[in-house]
């Protein structure tokens, strides 16, 4: 149960692919034949660690360092633009990460044990600290909130002073000399969520929720599915109950013993190639915007 709080400000460029995922990919190319991108994984796989296991829609889904690499060539280029009104505009700090390090590591529920006795379904005691001192100090931009800098930083009026206002204000323009089109991954996001639901219906895995749900009864825990327990509405507050913490640990031993984890995992994988190799021009036409886009932030931020 994460306890999130969300940022203010300018917003992600990727928004539709908030989940950071682990990999990286390779270059793909539209043709009568296309080619399917693959996932290069940055850590060795542990079949014991969630957060080192790989989707195939990744190879589709920008990286943690693309999206890196496109935030701050887009921050750099709304700032020279502000500067051009007279403005000195600061975009909001990047947020400390809090909770799952991947796309994997907690799609599936927890799995770490010693976390789990020390703070149940929450993040790390130190993860919540940083990222709460983090918005503390300041989650959003800087700016003095007037009409005349909103304009020019979001559009809403032709001119600032002397001086044009571009469609969508300095973000639009941002965006603009980023990407020609939109990037948000919409396709392989939809692959993404549209897989994870239906892996819910397949039998093996139906079959795996039961075990681990009998599994948690004998520990007298009653939950139909792995993920009820975590979202348990009793466990939404920031402390850390006893119960919490004796539901999660008893959620991991029986994760463990019937293996749910790891034939969620490997039947999602089976629906995302399935549905991958189906529609695979959509999914490359996006995976060549998105690596235009990387390279043209890539340019932004060597040249400033």
């Amino acid at each position: 149960m994460l306890q999130m709080i969300k940022r203010r400000g300018l917003g992600a460029l990727l928004a539709a692919t908030a989940v950071v995922p682990v990999a990286g990919c390779s270059a793909v190319t539209a043709d009568s034949n296309p080619s399917v991108a693959t996932p290069e994984p940055t850590v060795p796989f542990d079949a014991a660690d969630p957060a080192t296991w790989v989707l195939p829609i990744e190879g589709y889904l920008p990286s943690d360092s693309e999206r890196k690499q496109i935030s701050q060539a887009r921050k750099i280029l709304v700032g020279d633009c502000m500067k051009r009104f007279g403005f000195s505009w600061k975009p909001a700090p990047e947020l400390p990460r809090l909770g799952p390090k991947t796309l994997v590591d907690w799609r599936y529920g927890i799995h770490d044990m010693a976390l789990a006795e020390q703070r149940g379904y929450k993040p790390a005691a130190a993860e919540q600290e940083a990222y709460d001192k983090a918005v503390k100090v300041g989650a959003t931009d800087i700016t003095t909130g007037s009409d005349a800098e909103t304009w020019a930083l979001q559009g809403g009026a032709p001119k600032v002073g002397d001086e044009p206002v571009p469609e969508g204000g300095c973000v639009g323009e941002a965006d603009r000399k980023i990407a020609d089109g939109s990037i948000t991954a919409e396709a392989a996001q939809q692959v993404s969520n549209e897989a994870f639901i239906q892996s819910q219906q397949h039998p093996d895995v139906v079959e795996a929720f039961k075990a681990w749900s009998a599994c948690m009864k004998k520990s007298g825990f009653d939950y139909a599915r792995p993920l009820d327990a975590s979202d348990d509405p009793r466990f939404g507050t920031r402390e850390v109950t006893p119960l919490e913490i004796r539901t999660a640990t008893a959620d991991i031993a029986c994760r463990e013993s019937t293996r749910v984890a790891r034939i969620w995992f490997d039947t999602e994988v089976a629906i995302q190639k399935e549905t991958i190799e189906s529609r695979p021009e959509q999914l490359n036409e996006e995976r060549e915007s998105l690596d235009a886009a990387v390279k043209k932030a890539a340019d932004v931020v060597a040249g400033s």
